[in-house]
C-alpha cells in the first residue's frame, strides 16, 4: 500500500509537515548536520551559514548529482532557507521547527515557481521527509516508486485549483 500524501498547496507554496517526539535541537541536527543529512537526503560540503553557498550531493538520486545551495537564512534551531538551481530549475525551500513540550514539528515549504509543478515535486518531498522519519527511527527506508506516480494526482488536483489549503 502506498503512503498517503500529506502536503497541501497554498498559492504557489507546497507545504508539508512532520512531527517528531524529540527536542528541537535534535531535529535541527537531523536536517543540518552533514552526516545526518547524508542518511536521508544529501551529503553536503562547505561552510554553513547565512549568505554562504554549500555543495549538495543528492545521494538517493540516480547518478548522485551535485548541486549548489545558497543558504538564504540560518537561524538555529528554528529556521533554514535555501535557494538551489540545477538542470530541473530553481528551487527555494524553507524548513521551520517548532517545539511544544517533547514534540517538534518540522514545517517544510517549497516555494514553487509554478504551482503546476506540484504533481512532480510533491511526491518527491513526501518521499524525502519520510526518509528523514525512517533515518531518525532506524526503520527501513521507503521506496520512491511507492510515492511517484501514485501521489501525482493528489498534487495535480491541488495545483488545478483544488482546495488543499
Amino acid at each position: 500500500m502506498s503512503p498517503q500524501p500529506t502536503g497541501h498547496l497554498h498559492g504557489n507554496d507546497l507545504i508539508l509537515t512532520r512531527t517528531f517526539r524529540a527536542s528541537i535541537d535534535d531535529v535541527w541536527t537531523s536536517v543540518t548536520d552533514p552526516e545526518s543529512t547524508a542518511r536521508w537526503f544529501a551529503r553536503w560540503e562547505g561552510e554553513g551559514g547565512a549568505g554562504k553557498t554549500v555543495r549538495l550531493q543528492l545521494v538517493h538520486e540516480k547518478g548522485q548529482p551535485w548541486s549548489e545551495a545558497m543558504i538564504e537564512t540560518c537561524d538555529p534551531p528554528h529556521h533554514l532557507a535555501l535557494a538551489m538551481k540545477d538542470e530541473f530549475g530553481d528551487w527555494r525551500v524553507e524548513l521551520s521547527l517548532t517545539q511544544t513540550g517533547d514534540t517538534t514539528e518540522l514545517r517544510f515549504v517549497h516555494h514553487l515557481t509554478d504551482r503546476n509543478l506540484a504533481g512532480e515535486v510533491g511526491p518527491g518531498w513526501e518521499y524525502y521527509l519520510d526518509m528523514l522519519v525512517a533515518a531518525r527511527e532506524a526503520k527501513p527506508f521507503p521506496t520512491f516508486d511507492d510515492y511517484y506516480p501514485a501521489q501525482k494526482g493528489y498534487y495535480v488536483e491541488g495545483a488545478d485549483g483544488g482546495s488543499r489549503t
